[in-house]
């Protein structure tokens, strides 16, 4: 387990439609793993859809690719982003969506006017792109708009805005009785969930979407244009709801809780909007529905429901892997997808998913059952050696300990455990279990043996971390000794146990919550001859430079997490800070810049040697040099070391500030004025060195070189000198 190397992956260029409810997986990640060991034509299984971006990624490199997929929202995702629509297949969707008649008013004319406000400058009227409602009091208090006057921005609402807000609400009734039949019926149990649901929406946005709908119920089935109309409703579906708080941050809502301050969204400019959208640009690929056969080119084959009902054809099918994106918990998502497919396919295509209605709030011990429900279907259903490689994004440990719980209560042995940053997905490897373990009794947790795996990822890593990587330390040493079982309210044990280890001896925590989710932990005493990760990830990163010119920012990624795998793994912004300190690029590719050879870091480790030298018999001290362990350069005054100077070409000084025998008042580190912005990342991310160095100081070279060149140059002065010069991230560095 400890060799399973984390896979990088890159950011979304583009989001892409209902990006805020889908998880945030990374491209890449999916295809790196397939590469490793899989040919194009190979079938993959993705258990539970949820990740349309994931599963298209491994279409286009010729995969064939089985997805259970039970929501018909994320199976149109699926199907679009399969075939993609061209930017002038939207446009002229929408334009003979715009030119339909609403009584004497083309649509568009008739929804915009739905959102007119008078602009402050010119006194015309002008679509508003927004207005802006408080959730406790329930009034329209703003507005957002852009004139063709050049006017634009918020501005307090205008009687005449509440008039027509308040005109549209008196015949909210009828309209919000036509959303629910399109549901729900009237004797249907799930109408009071329905009802709650649409909650969301306001009047002016019930009324819009409904008119819109009722034009889509308009055009034919054979209409080129009607999936593309499909897709623009769904985005507006979205863009009107009220999850959209302000200030306007990046929302991802999982509840159906409304902002406390929170934008009603012009829906017909969120129609023109989901153009840029929904347009792609790549390459479109085979989709045909179970049990058919995508062909050897590869593509998407969909399953119409959960894994459970697919489960048992899964004989027929010579899978390969399983890859799959896990869901997290999202009832706003669910229910929405719930209200929309009603909306736009009709009640029965919503009957396939209105069990997500029933439930309001959903707990990580329900979430664990939820995955074992599913994962129990594949274990005997895949080869031994057929792998499930699983992506947490978002993670949590209660999301990382509901995955693990029910990967070893559906048969599966945890093989592999990546976790990189709480910002980064991470990465499960599981192998299905060769015995069945379910007529044994689930071992105890056993207190040291997680304590142990606990203090050894601490040990390892040398540094502080987030309880994310202990947790997963833990997590990994229960699995290994199948004490990782039982039922799901064993969730809350689990997670207990683990909390007690950190609450006993040997651990620190450096938070100004005692929430102990937030900061970091750490040891309470470091061995001195401790290397700490930055440190050994710096050395390699300039090994690999030095090694290899030119390399690329995703193979210098891929070497790194291969030489610190699974727990270890080094976030991004560690690899960057690296090389914001030592490195060039150009055209993509990397090198050491050309003062960081290493031949000229030589010359000016020497050039710095003697130039405290030349200050030090100036000054009047006795000196001495060492070479080993470290490059030490000693000023003494009457037999006592009034300064002791560590010169080095790196920002490693974790090791020599836990080992220097010297007063830290009287110690400085002597190093390039590059490492500078190294050495403050390291110190901002790590509270034990911060405290170690709060009386150290830094001396740059060319400081020195400069103070050698002042003429009758004090010890006084030399002290200002030397006190003046702080270690500072620069500006590229703060960013991470």
């Amino acid at each position: 387990m400890d060799g399973f190397v984390y896979l990088p992956g890159s950011e979304a260029e583009k989001p892409g439609p209902l990006a805020r409810y889908l998880p945030q997986a990374t491209d890449g990640i999916a295809a790196a793993f397939l590469a490793q060991q899989f040919r194009p034509g190979d079938w993959v299984l993705d258990p539970f859809g949820a990740s349309p971006r994931t599963d298209l990624e491994m279409a286009r490199l010729g995969f064939k690719v089985l997805v259970a997929v039970n929501n018909p929202v994320t199976r149109f995702l699926l199907e679009t982003a399969a075939k993609p629509f061209t930017q002038a297949d939207l446009q002229a969707a929408l334009a003979e969506l715009s030119s339909a008649r609403k009584g004497d008013e083309r649509l568009e004319t008739h929804l915009q006017s739905l959102y007119l406000t008078e602009c402050s400058q010119c006194h015309q009227q002008v679509p508003a792109e927004a207005f802006i409602w408080e959730r406790e009091s329930g009034v329209l208090t703003g507005r957002m708009y852009h004139c063709a006057c050049g006017d634009n921005g918020e501005y307090p609402a205008t009687p005449a805005d509440l008039a027509r807000a308040a005109s549209l609400a008196a015949t909210d009734s009828l309209h919000r009785s036509r959303a629910l039949e399109r549901v729900t019926s009237a004797g249907d149990p799930d109408r009071p969930h329905v009802e709650e649901a649409l909650k969301c929406y306001l009047p002016r946005a019930v009324y819009a979407l409904i008119t819109i709908i009722n034009k889509l119920d308009g055009f034919s089935p054979s209409s080129e244009h009607r999936n593309a109309l499909f897709a623009l409703t769904l985005t507006a579906c979205d863009e009107a709801n009220v999850l959209w708080p302000l200030p306007a941050e990046r929302p991802r809502p999982k509840q159906l809780t409304v902002p406390t301050r929170f934008l009603e969204k012009n829906v017909w400019r969120a129609l023109e909007n989901g153009v840029e959208t929904w347009a792609g640009g790549e390459q479109a690929v085979e989709v045909v529905n179970w049990p058919n056969d995508p062909g050897d080119a590869g593509g998407l084959c969909l399953f119409n429901g959960p894994v459970r009902e697919l489960a048992p054809h899964l004989n027929d099918v010579p899978l390969k892997a399983v890859v799959s994106v896990l869901p997290r918990p999202n009832q706003a998502f669910w229910t929405l997808s719930t209200l929309w497919a009603g909306w736009l396919w009709g009640r029965e295509v919503a009957a396939t998913f209105k069990s997500a209605l029933h439930r309001l709030r959903y707990d990580w011990n329900w979430h664990a059952g939820a995955l074992e429900a599913a994962l129990k279907n594949l274990s005997d259903r895949l080869t031994l050696n057929a792998p499930f490689f699983a992506i947490l994004p978002e993670p949590e440990t209660s999301f990382l300990s509901a995955a693990l719980l029910a990967g070893a209560e559906s048969g599966f042995d945890l093989t592999g455990l990546a976790v990189r940053s709480r910002h980064d997905p991470v990465e499960v490897l599981w192998q299905r279990r060769a015995f069945s373990l379910a007529e044994k009794e689930p071992v105890k947790i056993d207190y040291e043996t997680v304590r142990s795996a606990m203090l050894s990822t601490l040990k390892e890593r040398g540094e502080p971390v987030t309880i994310l990587q202990l947790h997963g330390a833990g997590l990994a040493a229960m699995a290994a000794d199948n004490s990782l079982r039982g039922k799901t309210e064993a969730l809350g044990q689990i997670n207990a146990s683990i909390l007690d280890v950190l609450a006993g001896p040997g651990f620190i925590h450096h938070g100004e919550s005692k929430n102990p989710e937030t900061g970091l932990w750490g040891l309470e005493e470091w061995d001195p001859e401790t290397e700490s990760l930055p440190d050994r990830v710096e050395v390699s990163v300039v090994r690999s430079l030095n090694k290899s010119p030119g390399e690329t920012m995703r193979a210098l990624e891929t070497a790194i997490n291969a030489e610190f795998p699974g727990l270890l793994t080094p976030s991004l912004g560690l690899l960057r800070a690296v090389l914001a300190s030592y490195a060039v690029e150009s055209n993509g590719q990397l090198q050491l810049r050309q003062e960081d050879l290493p031949s000229s870091r030589r010359a000016d480790l020497e050039s710095a040697a003697e130039a405290l030298t030349i200050l030090g018999t100036q000054f009047g001290f006795s000196l001495e040099r060492k070479e080993s362990p470290y490059r030490l350069i000693l000023w003494q005054d009457k037999r006592k070391t009034a300064y002791a100077f560590y010169l080095v070409a790196s920002a490693i000084a974790g090791k020599i500030m836990r080992q220097n025998p010297y007063q830290p008042e009287r110690s400085i580190l002597v190093i390039p004025g590059g490492r500078a912005g190294l050495l403050a990342y390291k110190l901002e991310r790590d509270p034990d060195l911060r405290r170690l160095a709060e009386r150290w100081r830094v001396v740059k070279f060319r400081a020195l070189r400069r103070l050698t060149g002042i003429t009758d140059l004090s010890r006084e002065q030399f002290e200002k000198e030397i006190a003046g010069d702080p270690i500072e991230a620069p500006e590229q560095m703060k960013l991470f």
